[in-house]
């Protein structure tokens, strides 16, 4: 998982602030690192593939939402997914107001 093309691709996306996509893609990439998507759903993680699930997200959410909301899913799916959710955007306090 290539955090600085996960970025832009978020930015591009679903906008939010530096330090949320930050945070998602940091979130990404340990999940990615961590193998658990290639077990539990037979294929690996990518950008495409990342992008594709937070665009199901309900409208109006905001990126940490999506992501957080994909997560869940994917933890009431197969468990063990709420580690990598999103809980703090480090230096942005206004993101997590708004979480």
């Amino acid at each position: 998982m290539d955090r600085q093309r996960l970025e832009k691709a978020l930015e591009s996306e679903f906008g939010g602030t530096e330090a949320e996509r930050r945070a998602v893609a940091r979130a990404a990439h340990d999940l990615a690192d961590s193998g658990r998507p290639s077990r539990d759903r037979g294929h690996a993680l990518t950008v495409p593939g990342v992008l594709d699930h937070l665009g199901d997200a309900p409208d109006g959410s905001s990126l940490v939402e999506r992501w957080n909301w994909w997560l869940g899913a994917l933890d009431a799916a197969y468990g063990g997914y709420d580690y990598f959710t999103v809980r703090y955007v480090e230096g942005d306090e206004e993101a997590g107001l708004r979480r």
